[in-house]
């Protein structure tokens, strides 16, 4: 399979997005914004696969618009998880910063498309 930074950085953030959900299941006895975070940060890269699958330049546009809004609730979640202490500062800081290179990433493609 070809290459694809954003399918490979949403793959990866999804893997550590999972293991943030059994720590906060198991360790922390969080079962209600760990589900959250859980389906809004899988599907960020479950809508990037789509798109690139996608029938049309519209469907694609679709899709990535779905991933950057996925992306927009994880980023959210994250804060909350933090904010309500949940989850240490130390250890959402690398995921609030993954989620912004996600949105910084999905935002410039959704630019081009639109543009050409």
């Amino acid at each position: 399979m070809k290459e694809n930074p954003v399918r490979d950085k949403s793959y990866g953030f999804a893997l550590r997005i999972i293991k943030l959900y059994k720590y906060l299941v198991d360790e922390r006895k969080e079962y209600v914004l760990s589900k959250q975070v859980l389906r809004s940060g899988t599907s960020i890269g479950a809508n990037v696969e789509e798109a690139i699958g996608g029938q049309s330049r519209k469907d694609f546009l679709a899709k990535i618009s779905i991933a950057y809004k996925e992306t927009r609730e994880t980023h959210y979640w994250l804060r909350l998880l933090r904010d309500s202490e949940f989850l240490d500062k130390g250890a959402a800081q690398p995921l609030l910063y993954d989620c912004d290179e996600l949105l910084r990433i999905l935002g410039s493609i959704q630019k081009t498309t639109k543009e050409n």
